[in-house]
């Protein structure tokens, strides 16, 4: 099976198991196989790019396109850490959302409502004056989910 995990970009981990509870460490729009910060529909498959906020129009893409494809990044890689642990999104109880502008929030939170069509978790949201590793970086999610281990009986 693929590694589908979030990569952390220095030493720590991606996640921890604390009993039945996993939690992950912030996700940032870093691709480490691009080597470089989401920077807007580009960088993403093209077949995401409509279904999150691009419209086709330059001027109005540039503008919201790093906030939309970044958001779809880290929930998105939050999703594939979690299923790679034998999960699913609606098993995410609790998110942690930085960001460096909060008039990015209404992008995020469309994109977030794909994630979580029905129950979204608990949620805090909190302006940060920046984040690593670098200014373009506009989002960053931490994530715990439940997962209860199987034990024998």
């Amino acid at each position: 099976m693929p590694d589908h995990t979030a990569k952390p970009l220095a030493r720590y981990a991606p996640y921890r198991r604390a009993g039945d509870l996993v939690l992950m460490s912030g996700i940032v729009p870093m691709d480490p196989e691009m080597g470089r910060v989401i920077r807007g529909f580009e960088d993403l498959p093209a077949d995401v790019c409509k279904t999150i906020g691009q419209t086709g129009e330059a001027s109005v893409d540039l503008i919201d396109g790093p906030a939309f494809a970044q958001s779809w990044y880290v929930l998105d890689k939050v999703r594939s850490t979690v299923e790679g642990l034998g999960g699913q999104m609606a098993d995410v109880i609790k998110l942690v959302q930085y960001f460096k502008d909060l008039r990015d929030f209404p992008r995020y939170n469309q994109v977030r409502k794909l994630f979580y069509p029905d129950q979204p978790p608990a949620s805090t949201v909190v302006e940060v004056s920046g984040m690593m590793p670098s200014a373009e970086v506009l989002i960053e999610v931490e994530a715990t989910a439940y997962l209860p281990q199987i034990k024998d009986v």
